[in-house]
């Protein structure tokens, strides 16, 4: 039987993308979210969850657990409300926190018991660049930030019981959202993919290829690291 894997928010997009493949490799994975799949053949089984609802949280893991142990976890459901410093509400704020950081420790938190039985796991939370700097994201970067933090704690207190725990940061991705915000052919999506190195936006099968690496038993060795797959934008370009 398939080891049983748990992705949050892959109805879609980058969450959707790494349900894919991780399928592919023979997970089984389930999928936690609010919202149904937008597509019919996403390959994820649709669990609905209120991620800011702790007791949702524990209900979930616990339908998921009647199939057998989880043995791997992408925390990657996130919420970006983007508003500058002096517009950024304390509600918003603490609506960030709760899905980008309070509901990955909570699964974190189911997930590990059967795990450490099994003397194997697989944690990967999604990050993102934009916890190096980037306007607008007061609550979003440091939420993101708070995540790979956690990611370096999980690693060092998990390697012992087999499980590893890695994170992925990615840069500016060409999801559906995105790409209605921003459409191939306006100047201001031109100028977005300027400033990437490789010259094209990410997809979401880039982000779930780093998922995957992490997500695959033969990693045993890569514990509490963060990946940046962004094309190259989060490097400096010369100049003196």
């Amino acid at each position: 039987m398939s080891n049983i894997a748990v992705v949050t928010g892959a109805s879609q997009g980058i969450g959707e993308a790494i349900s894919g493949r991780l399928t592919e490799d023979g997970w089984r994975v389930f999928n936690l979210d609010r919202s149904p799949p937008g597509n019919t053949d996403n390959p994820s089984i649709w669990v609905e969850t209120d991620l800011t609802d702790p007791a949702a949280i524990t209900t979930a893991f616990e339908m998921v657990a009647a199939e057998g142990p989880v043995l791997g976890l992408v925390n990657n459901a996130g919420l970006g409300i983007m508003t500058e410093l002096e517009k950024t509400t304390v509600e918003d704020f603490n609506l960030t926190v709760d899905v980008n950081m309070k509901a990955p420790m909570l699964c974190a938190q189911a997930a590990i018991s059967a795990m450490k039985e099994a003397g194997f796991g697989r944690i990967v939370n999604i990050s993102s660049r934009a916890m190096l700097g980037k306007t607008h994201r007061t609550a979003y970067a440091g939420t993101k930030g708070a995540i790979a933090s956690m990611t370096r704690v999980w690693a060092l207190e998990l390697a012992q019981y087999g499980i590893t725990v890695n994170g992925i940061a990615p840069g500016p991705i060409a999801t559906e959202l995105f790409t209605r915000a921003n459409p191939p052919d306006m100047p201001r999506t031109q100028e977005i993919i300027g400033t990437i190195p490789v010259g094209r936006l990410g997809t979401p099968a880039d982000i779930a290829h780093g998922v995957a690496c992490f997500m695959d038993e033969r990693a045993s060795f890569i514990n509490g690291q963060i990946l940046l797959v962004c094309g190259g934008i989060s490097l400096a370009r010369g100049g003196s």
